[in-house]
C-alpha cells in the first residue's frame, strides 16, 4: 500500500494526509490532534483496505494476511493487534520499544517527558503486540541499523500466541533483501494452503556452557548453527560469528557449546531440506 500520501509517480495527492517523514512521525501532538498523525492515518488505511478486500466476491476473506517491511513491519505490529480479522502477520525489521533502543533515540530525547509518554502510549507497537491473536512471524538481521536486537526480542516476547522468529547474521536492510527470505511464502503457504510448516524451536535450555533447544520439524532438518557475539555496546556494530551446531535427530534437539569467553548474546537456528531457516529468540546477556 502507498502510505506516504502520494499517487502515480510518487507525486503528493492534494488530500493525501500526513507525509512519511520522520519529522511527521515524531511531531508533537495532543489528545485532539492524535488523529492527524501519520501512524494513525496509515493504520486506518490498512484496516479500511482490508475491509475493501473482504467485500470483494473473488476474495476469500478467510485467507488474508498482513506483511510489511521496515516502517511497514512497524505498522504490521500495530495492525495485527488492532484488526483481529487477519489470518497471519509477517513483519520484517520493524518492531516496538523504539523509545528504548532504535535509530530514532535522538527523536525521543528531544521530546518533553509528557510528549514522549503520549507517543509511546499511542504509537509504539509495544502497546499492541500483546493483543495479537493470529500466527505471527518475525524476521530481522542481527545488526539491523534501525531496529536493534534487544528491542526485537522484547517485541517477540510481548506476543502471547503462536509466533516464529528468523534472525539472520549480516542481513541487509532494504526492500529487496526484506522480500528475499523464502520462509515468508512458506509461512503463508502453511496457513493458506496446508503446506508443511516451518520448523519450530522451543526455548533454549542451558547447563553450564552447553545449550540445546527442542525442534519440531515436518520437513527433515539439514543443518543447525550457533550464532553468537562476544561484543557489547551498540547492536549495529557488534560482530557476529556462526559455528555448526549438532542436530540430534533421535531426540529432535539442536545442541551446541558456548565459546569461552562467554558470548554477550547468542541464538540457535535450524535449516530444513527446503533451505528454510528459523531460529530461537536471541539470548541477551549484555
Amino acid at each position: 500500500m502507498e502510505l506516504a500520501g502520494c499517487g502515480p509517480q510518487k507525486k503528493r495527492l492534494p488530500d493525501g494526509g500526513p507525509d512519511q517523514s520522520d519529522s511527521a512521525k515524531f511531531s508533537e501532538f495532543d489528545e485532539k490532534t492524535a488523529t492527524d498523525m501519520w501512524t494513525y492515518h496509515a493504520i486506518a488505511s490498512v484496516i479500511r483496505g482490508h475491509s475493501v478486500l473482504r467485500s470483494l466476491p473473488q476474495i476469500d476473506a478467510d485467507r488474508i494476511g498482513l506483511t510489511g517491511i521496515s516502517w511497514g513491519g512497524y505498522l504490521t505490529c500495530i495492525v495485527a493487534g488492532v484488526d483481529s480479522r487477519f489470518r497471519l502477520a509477517i513483519l520484517v525489521y520493524g518492531c516496538g520499544f523504539l523509545h528504548e533502543n532504535s535509530v530514532w533515540l535522538r527523536r525521543f530525547e528531544k521530546m518533553s517527558p509528557a510528549q514522549r509518554e503520549r507517543w509511546i502510549a499511542q504509537f509504539d507497537p509495544s502497546q499492541y503486540l500483546c493483543r495479537v491473536k493470529c500466527p505471527i512471524f518475525f524476521l530481522n538481521g542481527a545488526n539491523d541499523f534501525a531496529y536493534p536486537l534487544a528491542s526485537y526480542r522484547k517485541s517477540y516476547d510481548h506476543v502471547p500466541e503462536e509466533k516464529w522468529i528468523r534472525i539472520e547474521v549480516r542481513m541487509k536492510h532494504s526492500h529487496p533483501d526484506g522480500w528475499a527470505p523464502a520462509e515468508i511464502a512458506l509461512f503463508a503457504d502453511r496457513i493458506f494452503k496446508g503446506e508443511p510448516p516451518l520448523p519450530k524451536l522451543g526455548p533454549i535450555q542451558r547447563q553450564g556452557r552447553r545449550i540445546r533447544a527442542k525442534v519440531t520439524a515436518a520437513v527433515p532438518v539439514a543443518a543447525a548453527h550457533l550464532n553468537y557475539t562476544l561484543d557489547s555496546g551498540r547492536w549495529q556494530q557488534r560482530r557476529w560469528q556462526t559455528a555448526p551446531a549438532q542436530w540430534n535427530e533421535k531426540e529432535h534437539l539442536v545442541e551446541a557449546e558456548l565459546p569461552d569467553p562467554p558470548p554477550t548474546a547468542f541464538y540457535l537456528d535450524v535449516v530444513d531440506k527446503r533451505n528454510a531457516m528459523v531460529s530461537t529468540p536471541p539470548e541477551i546477556l549484555r
